[in-house]
């Protein structure tokens, strides 16, 4: 298992991306925290853990709030006496053109997409660095790298995660604690499967590989980063795209 025994906090853990890199860590031997604002869709995946063999514990957390997130750290610390890794996942969307994008629209993504991963990244690097060791992934986007269509506020975030990556991985890296980020493309999730078959279909054909992601792809991605084999990997961002960006 190349996650024996290793403690694991996954923010957004309860849905999409996040449910799948938590069932797949809990097969490769990690301790779970799933931490979500969403407690009933976190519940039902810690039961599914649970179920499985694994061990984890459910924590409720608005990462866009300083003393919710300090709480996350707490419960994880007080559970496992330990954390290992930091999975950035949770993260929101709120579109608009640029013309019409509200304040509220702006500050509620900032406030999840961005300071939320600040907030996660503060709460554990103490416990972290007592360790001499850690793992710490971000989510960027290819939108974040590139920018896209009305997203304005999403890829200001996703670069600004970018950013934070690369000036973590310099601070961090002499006191053992790698920082990666992956940039999803469009991946098969509750978002995308809101958008209208014609406008995926369009999607689809601008992927050379001919299809969106799966959730899968991501916690794989996740999970590279996340184990012994990327020890020697820093400040990197993963694309897992298909090859859109090409």
């Amino acid at each position: 298992m190349r996650l024996a025994d290793k403690v694991a906090i996954v923010t957004g853990g309860g849905n999409g991306l996040g449910k799948e890199t938590v069932l797949l860590f809990a097969r490769e031997g990690a301790k779970l925290v799933i931490a979500d604002f969403d407690e009933k869709s976190g519940h039902e995946v810690l039961s599914q853990v649970k179920d499985s063999g694994g061990e984890a514990i459910f924590q409720q957390v608005d990462v866009s709030n300083l003393e919710s997130v300090k709480q996350m750290a707490k419960a994880a610390i007080e559970h496992y006496g330990r954390i290992d890794i930091l999975i950035n996942n949770a993260g929101i969307t709120n579109d608009g053109l640029l013309a019409k994008l509200s304040k509220e629209a702006w500050q509620q993504v900032i406030d999840v997409n961005l300071s939320g991963v600040f907030y996660c990244a503060q709460a554990v690097i103490p416990t972290m660095i007592e360790q001499g060791k850690g793992k710490i992934i971000n989510t960027s986007s290819v939108s974040g790298v590139y920018g896209n269509f009305g997203q304005t506020n999403y890829a200001a975030t996703k670069a600004g995660v970018v950013g934070m990556t690369k000036t973590w991985a310099k601070e961090l890296g002499g006191k053992g604690i790698n920082v990666n980020a992956v940039a999803p493309g469009f991946i098969e999730t509750g978002m995308t499967a809101k958008v209208p078959a014609k406008v995926l279909d369009k999607m689809k054909e601008k992927v050379p590989l001919k299809r969106l992601g799966k959730p899968r792809d991501i916690a794989n991605a996740y999970l590279y980063l996340a184990s012994d084999e990327a020890d020697y990997v820093n400040g990197t961002v993963l694309h897992v795209d298909g090859g859109i960006v090409l």
